[in-house]
């Protein structure tokens, strides 16, 4: 049985802390390729005013080509800007273990509320050295943790099994899942949905709405760096449970995305949402190295793209 096919009537919702629209934010830099400070300060106010919340460090942050200094650089401004009762989610996965931990306590001095972690990507681990791993860095860091499951990019699915386990630890207090399995989806709610102590959240932008309407806590869509309104009408919908409302708001994140994403690696996705971006004057169209900033042809193309898809949709900016 799909989503799709599963009763979309909400009902009680567990009402838990970590939930909402969350925006896996891009890293803005200058052509010096230091943080744009100004361009962090424009998507901020842009997710602000839309009653959403940021996660900084994220993959669309490209935060495994930046180093320590410049992590702690966009911590530390992304903790000036924050409002008061919203949550701050900082990416912390690294190889490195010490790092992880060295940025945990960074983004807890600065006032943020949550870490998020990947498994680290080098090493072939078993599913008791993950189940350990995940253990030693919510033992050491002073926020609450969020486990990352995306095989995209770490090669690796997290068992499920292995995260019910460590569902069950004072200091881990959720899952961001970006894999595209449908089933796997079902069994996540199935297990966690109704949990009062762990959140579920959803990185896979085409099924925001039917995990919503289907008991997920929240989503991590990076479309959301576009157009943060559609992700607030989005959620409002589901929370009124205004299902052909909610499916409409969806065709159209479907439709943004696929002018970035259809074709393309994710590397070359992430330049492509920065030269969206650069069009509507919040950052600059620039990716830091391994990654390669393509061509104005390119560009000129996904433009056309876009101005297309605001005139079909009637999507204001």
């Amino acid at each position: 049985m799909s989503v799709n096919e599963t009763n979309h009537t909400i009902g009680i919702k567990v009402n838990k802390k970590f939930n909402g629209v969350v925006v896996p934010m891009v890293t803005p830099i200058t052509a010096a390729l230091q943080l744009d400070e100004h361009a962090v300060e424009k998507i901020f106010a842009n997710l602000y005013k839309y009653e959403l919340q940021p996660f900084v460090l994220g993959t669309t942050g490209e935060s495994a080509s930046l180093s320590m200094s410049f992590k702690k650089a966009y911590i530390n401004k992304a903790a000036a800007l924050k409002v008061a009762g919203t949550h701050l989610y900082i990416g912390i996965g690294s190889n490195c273990f010490e790092e992880s931990i060295e940025l945990a306590k960074t983004a807890a001095d600065k006032g943020a509320d949550v870490v998020v972690a990947t498994i680290p990507s080098y090493y072939a681990l078993t599913a008791v050295e993950t189940k350990k791993y995940f253990e030693q860095l919510a033992n050491q860091s002073p926020l609450p943790l969020i486990i990352y499951n995306i095989p995209g990019t770490t090669h690796v699915s997290l068992p499920l099994s292995i995260i019910e386990e460590l569902s069950y630890h004072n200091n881990i207090v959720g899952i961001k899942d970006s894999e595209r399995n449908n089933d796997r989806l079902l069994a996540s709610l199935a297990l966690w949905k109704d949990r009062k102590d762990f959140s579920h959240f959803v990185g896979w932008a085409a099924k925001s709405t039917e995990a919503l309407l289907s008991g997920t806590d929240g989503i991590i869509p990076s479309t959301g760096n576009l157009f943060p309104k559609l992700y607030q009408d989005l959620y409002k919908a589901v929370q009124v449970n205004d299902v052909k409302q909610a499916y409409a708001y969806q065709l159209i994140s479907d439709a943004v995305g696929d002018i970035y994403q259809s074709g393309k690696t994710l590397g070359s996705s992430l330049w492509a949402l920065k030269y969206l971006m650069y069009k509507i004057e919040l950052c600059e169209p620039l990716v830091l190295a391994p990654l390669q900033n393509l061509s104005n042809e390119e560009g000129a193309q996904l433009v056309a793209q876009f101005n297309m898809l605001l005139q079909e949709y009637r999507l204001g900016l």
